[in-house]
């Protein structure tokens, strides 16, 4: 269940992929609706939803940083800027209901790599059971213990 972290010449991709019980459509919602956006990632916003448009992230200082969307297919593709960074999701409709693919791909792997890896896998884990109806008793502890494991991941694989 860790993303797959692999070299790709010019820096890195990790991936991870869930097989949801729902389909696309609504893991969609999840990604682009900010009603639901909030509910895992309340730091992200979407301002125009389009190629081109823009995601903001709010620094928590006061300011936000513009992500620009680089990748779009209604109800399949999102993919933005993260610094010089990209993170790309990719739906697909499945008799069991859908797979999501969350693609990072990083310039280099630093000490802060597998804190960013950990937040993914939670925000995922999150979305999850969002659609479920459950609720994640404590993310910093979920946190905290997929951070050991991609700590672990990236000083074996990099």
């Amino acid at each position: 269940m860790l993303a797959v972290i692999e070299s790709n010449g010019d820096g890195y991709k990790a991936r991870f992929e869930r097989r949801l019980t729902h389909p696309a459509e609504q893991a969609w919602t999840y990604l682009t609706d900010n009603e639901h956006l909030k509910q895992w990632f309340p730091e992200l916003q979407v301002k125009d939803l389009h190629l081109g448009g823009i995601i903001r992230f709010d620094m928590q200082d006061g300011t936000f940083e513009e992500l620009r969307i680089v990748g779009f297919k209604e109800s399949s593709v999102l993919e933005y800027t993260w610094g010089e960074d990209r993170v790309r999701f990719e739906l697909y409709p499945k008799a069991y209901g859908s797979r999501l693919v969350l693609v990072e791909t990083m310039a280099q792997v630093t000490l802060h790599t597998p804190k960013d890896l950990a937040g993914w896998h939670v925000c995922l884990d999150v979305i999850e059971a969002l659609m479920d109806g459950r609720t994640i008793e404590s993310r910093k502890d979920n946190w905290e213990k997929w951070f050991g494991e991609y700590r672990t991941l990236v000083e074996t694989r990099v």
